[in-house]
């Protein structure tokens, strides 16, 4: 039989029975739109802890300090600083895969200002941090390096440190406190958000690293070095070369290293990986729904072969091949579920679309999804659609034709 007339059969035979066949398509229609909802779910928040991951730093290295051992007992990471500014300057002159490195000097302290105080972490840095940690100035301008030089009392404000001290607004130009020392307020940064950590990456404030050292913290060693390339490719080998200068700088020979290097690879892998770990965990309970909506078409197509047992022996009667009748209700099958597919399909990018707007996440419907979907969608109609089309062909013509 040709095509056509089997699919114009089919559809005679779906519409009939308006009610029963939206009831057996339901389940299809829940099953794909569940698979391409969780799909669009897993890939936003995928994307979101990337987004996350890309605010520490574009292609950051982080150089910490070394371990030290007291009495045989290894006291852990950190806890042996050799750490200085030379060692930044010796990356900065000899890094040839370095595009930007920066000091980092941490401390703690209250800044005050004439509206109220606020205790908050403090930065010292150098005009490269900016850069490294992707970090741009909302309002006002960054330090240049003639104010790392010049040891200037100049400072950029968190976006959290300038709601909180100036809830107007108009934080740049004002003078505040940073412990005892005064300071002018040159900057406020576009706010970052929470960290993949959970700290607010805003409640900050950053001074250049030759003022922190003088005016702040007076601290000779520095507690970070944060460098990056400008290429993802070219981490691994970064990495090395600052090895090689570190130890150079520190004249270490076959001993152990004084300082530990780090990217963001290892965080950015894991992360990434369980997020599509469970995007497949999710589009598979989905798709439980598509068997379950499987079982049901199932149910209604032997339901079918029993009221048109006696309208399948006519047709065999006069000429109609067992091969032709198996044919028609796998057709009637299929077309039943791809047309519950594309009603899941249009319901499941519906879904992500409304997912979307209430989580702030950039849920995207992929073609992959779709596909996935929708074919998967037909393979079911196939699979639980041919023991009742094969029941029907299998039908003896002289018994059809008797039953009532």
């Amino acid at each position: 039989m040709k095509l056509m007339v089997l699919l114009r059969m089919a559809m005679q035979s779906i519409v009939k029975n308006k009610m029963r066949t939206f009831l057996t398509m339901l389940g299809i229609v829940i099953g794909v739109a569940a698979v391409i909802v969780m799909v669009a779910i897993g890939a936003g928040a995928r994307g979101q802890i990337e987004a996350q991951i890309a605010t520490l730093g574009t292609n950051l290295i982080v150089v910490t300090p070394g371990t030290t051992q007291a009495g045989g007992s290894n006291q852990g990471a950190q806890t042996f600083n050799r750490l200085t500014i030379d060692d930044v300057e010796k990356l900065q002159r000899e890094g040839t895969l370095l595009s930007a490195v920066s000091p980092v000097i941490n401390t703690r302290t209250q800044v005050i200002a004439t509206t109220g105080n606020w205790r908050t972490e403090v930065n010292g840095v150098s005009t490269g941090f900016f850069r490294i940690r992707n970090w741009t100035v909302e309002s006002g301008a960054e330090f240049t390096e003639e104010d790392v030089q010049g040891k200037r009392t100049v400072v950029i404000l968190g976006k959290t440190v300038a709601n909180g001290l100036f809830p107007d607004g108009n934080a740049v130009g004002q003078r505040v406190r940073l412990g005892r020392t005064p300071f002018t307020v040159i900057g406020v940064m576009a706010g970052k958000g929470q960290a993949a950590t959970g700290t607010d990456q805003d409640d900050i404030v950053v001074v250049p690293y030759s003022t922190a050292q003088t005016r702040i913290s007076n601290f000779f060693f520095i507690g970070s070095i944060l460098a990056m390339t400008d290429n993802t490719k070219d981490i691994p080998a970064a990495m090395a070369e600052i090895s090689d200068i570190m130890r150079e700088s520190h004249r270490i020979g076959g001993g152990a290293d004084d300082f530990t290097v780090r990217d963001q690879s290892a965080l950015a892998t894991t992360a990434t990986s369980t997020t599509t770990v469970m995007t497949a965990l999710l589009a598979a309970i989905a798709s439980i729904s598509l068997v379950v909506g499987g079982i049901g078409i199932m149910n209604i197509m032997l339901v079918s072969v029993t009221e048109r047992t006696r309208e399948i022996g006519i047709r065999m009667a006069i000429g109609a091949r067992g091969s032709d009748v198996l044919t028609q209700f796998l057709v009637e099958s299929v077309v039943l579920c791809l047309m519950g597919g594309i009603v899941g399909l249009l319901a499941g990018i519906g879904g992500s679309m409304i997912v979307g707007r209430v989580t702030g996440w950039h849920t995207t419907t992929s073609i992959t999804s779709i596909l996935i979907a929708t074919g998967f969608s037909a393979a079911v109609g196939v699979f639980f659609g041919y023991y009742p089309a094969r029941k029907a062909a299998a039908l003896d013509p002289i018994q059809a034709l008797r039953y009532e």
